[in-house]
Order: C-alpha cells, then sequence, then structure tokens
C-alpha cells in the first residue's frame, strides 16, 4: 500500500498539485489518468521520490517516507521498481546486463545467484533469448519487457510505471498491460502507473485516479468510470476514444 496524505507541489512559484490525498492499494494496479499538464506525471515522481513535496506525507505501508532519513530512503529504494517511459536501458549495456545492474547496485549477492536471478527476470518477461543483445537490436516491446524485467529483478514491494506503452502499437501494448497486471498480482505489489491510454484503464484499472488541474477530481475502477457523474472526467475519456480513432484512421 502507498497513500498520500494532503500533498502539495510547486515549481517556480507555480502550483502544480493542489491537496491530494489518495492511496494505492497492494495486488492491484493503480493508474494515474488525466490531461497532459494536470499533474498527474508530478504526482508520480513525487510518490516514487524523484520530487519532494512541498508539504504533506507519503506512506509506503507503516514506513512515513516523508519522515525517513537520507539512509532509510535509500535502503526503502531496494523495494522499488521503476519502469521508464523509454525504457532508460544503457545502451552500450546488453540486455542481460541492463537487468543485472540494480543486483550490483544494492546486493551483496554472488555471481551465480545474480545470474540465476536475471534468467529468471528474462523467462518470466519472455526474453530468455535475448540477453546478449543490446537496446538498439530490440524492438520497442522488447525493450519495455526488458525494462519490466530490470524492475521486477530485486522482487519490489513497489513498481512505479511511467506511461509503459509509449510509442507502442495496440496489440504490443495489450501484451505490456497484461505483463504487468500479471506481476502484480503475482507478487502482491503495489504498481502505480502514469498513463492517458484508455485501453489500458479498461483492460487493467483496477483503480482510476483521475487528476485534473493539479487536484484529485475523480476516483473508481474501470467499472465506474463510464458511468461517472463527472464532466471534467467524462470529456477526457471522450476526447481520449476520439483521438484513439482519429489515430487509426490516419
Amino acid at each position: 500500500m502507498i497513500k498520500c496524505e494532503n500533498i502539495f507541489k510547486s515549481f517556480d512559484g507555480r502550483t502544480i498539485l493542489q491537496d491530494i490525498s489518495v492511496q494505492f492499494e497492494s495486488g492491484k494496479t493503480n493508474l494515474i489518468i488525466g490531461r497532459s499538464g494536470s499533474g498527474k506525471t508530478v504526482l508520480l515522481k513525487t510518490l516514487v521520490g524523484l520530487h519532494e513535496p512541498d508539504s504533506g506525507k507519503i506512506f509506503y505501508d507503516d514506513k512515513c517516507y516523508t519522515d525517513l532519513s537520507f539512509t532509510d530512503r535509500r535502503e526503502l529504494r531496494r523495494e522499488v521498481g521503476m519502469i521508464f517511459q523509454g525504457g532508460a536501458l544503457l545502451d552500450s549495456s546488453t540486455v542481460y546486463e541492463n537487468v543485472r545492474l540494480p543486483l550490483d547496485m544494492f546486493t551483496n549477492q554472488s555471481a551465480a545467484e545474480k545470474d540465476k536471478r536475471v534468467k529468471e527476470c528474462l523467462a518470466r518477461v519472455e526474453l530468455s533469448h535475448a540477453g546478449h543483445l543490446y537496446p538498439s537490436e530490440l524492438s520497442g516491446g522488447m525493450i519495455k519487457r526488458a525494462a519490466i524485467a530490470r524492475a521486477i529483478v530485486l522482487n519490489p514491494k513497489y513498481l512505479f510505471c511511467d506511461e509503459p506503452n509509449s510509442g507502442l502499437d495496440p496489440q504490443t501494448s495489450i501484451v505490456i498491460d497484461n505483463l504487468i497486471h500479471d506481476i502484480t498480482v503475482e507478487y502482491n505489489i503495489t504498481t502505480i502507473i502514469n498513463t492517458h491510454d484508455m485501453n489500458s484503464v479498461m483492460e487493467i484499472g483496477e483503480k482510476i485516479v483521475y487528476i485534473h488541474q493539479g487536484k484529485k477530481w475523480w476516483e473508481g475502477s474501470k467499472d465506474d468510470i463510464l458511468h461517472a457523474d463527472n464532466q471534467e472526467l467524462n470529456d477526457f475519456v471522450f476526447a481520449s476514444a476520439m483521438a484513439k480513432r482519429a489515430k487509426k484512421s490516419l
């Protein structure tokens, strides 16, 4: 579980997040949605510790992250996996080396233990055959799967995904969505996904938080969203559907 209470965040005197309180559940895919500039990316980065909130508190289960020392935060980060929008693989390293990197940074495991764990994670994302390849040799979907393998190699309790379907075709997007969802359930991870993809919302959105102009405007499930009595949310859903339809017709 990750919970935030009364989070405010500003940049250069401009308020981006305004009094946001929300709880994200373990073993579920929790989605943050909203228009560009709504504050959803800032919220995700604040939750993961890339931004410091101006005020408010963030809890990782029973630990108040905002009150932890630098050393304690570093210790907690061993339990956090992150999937960046572009995959963020190191171009000069193979897939195998990219996945092993967190083990090199945060553990004292033997070479044999690291090798076993990396191979387990590559198998889990169906990349056992690709460990020797470099990122430039991978398709977009393979890059995302390699990023997922790296994100789960430390057996995280918490997983953050920033636009994991960005740049992918619809069919590959579904594969990535299902993989993230299955891993979330399988390992009982608290997964938080920042997305504008309504297909993701309707496929795997077990809890959805809609951010509008820096405020939490609505929250519910994928079953609730199509019947929500919220004009701004309805406009967002309609605009997203129309944009996807127009893209398919091109």
